[in-house]
């Protein structure tokens, strides 16, 4: 804490596999519009039980995927706090860990709006709530209306701080850069050039996926 102020910190968490624009548009807005010190992008691991996914990108190679596409802008930080092997970890305790450590922190936990409407259903959703505010992304297939209710509904049920993004609605996935890849459409303007290099010279997203 300096001079009694809290630091602001976004966390973008994901599998970024792979990271493209949707990410960044969304992490640059929320750090523009809620006077952000910094936006944490946070690939989480595979488990052991998927290690080899084929079609998939490892653990260490979206990690590089993620640091090439935020490296030129300074508000954006890469975090390891979740890219283990034991994989998936569960957003209450990543927020504990990283509570525990930095005491003069307010965090800030990026999710699509979609996820709101699932919230109810993450571990300990009650805990969530009491270490972070979630920021959600406004989707334009979701009616205004339905967003409030779900919003006072967590605000009432969790005591959830939630606050909402007016940002542009990129109608892009991970799901479709890798098809696009193995398509060998182009994915310029989609992904950054750094990263489209770095897809092209490990060969990834070439093979058939499998979950």
């Amino acid at each position: 804490m300096e001079n009694g102020k809290y630091r602001k910190v976004g966390i973008m968490g994901g599998t970024f596999d792979p990271i493209h624009i949707g990410h960044l548009i969304l992490g640059e807005n929320a750090y523009l519009q809620l006077g952000l010190d910094t936006v944490l992008f946070m690939p989480s691991g595979n488990p052991p039980h998927k290690k080899e996914r084929t079609g998939r990108a490892t653990t260490p190679e979206r990690i590089n995927m993620v640091e090439m596409a935020i490296s030129n802008n300074p508000h954006f930080e890469l975090s390891l706090a979740e890219a283990h092997d034991e994989g998936y970890t569960y957003t209450k305790e990543t927020l504990k860990r990283l509570k525990s450590v930095n005491k003069d922190t307010e965090y800030y936990f990026i999710l699509g709006a979609d996820s709101l409407f699932s919230f109810e259903s993450w571990k300990e959703p009650q805990e969530i709530c009491s270490l972070c505010t979630l920021v959600a992304a406004v989707r334009n297939h979701i009616p205004n209306r339905q967003m409030n209710q779900q919003m006072g509904y967590l605000k009432e049920k969790f005591h959830a701080g939630i606050l909402i993004l007016d940002t542009p609605n990129i109608d892009i996935s991970s799901g479709t850069i890798r098809e696009w890849t193995k398509c060998g459409k182009s994915l310029r303007y989609y992904v950054p050039d750094d990263v489209i290099r770095y897809i092209e010279e490990k060969n990834l997203y070439k093979e058939q996926e499998i979950e």
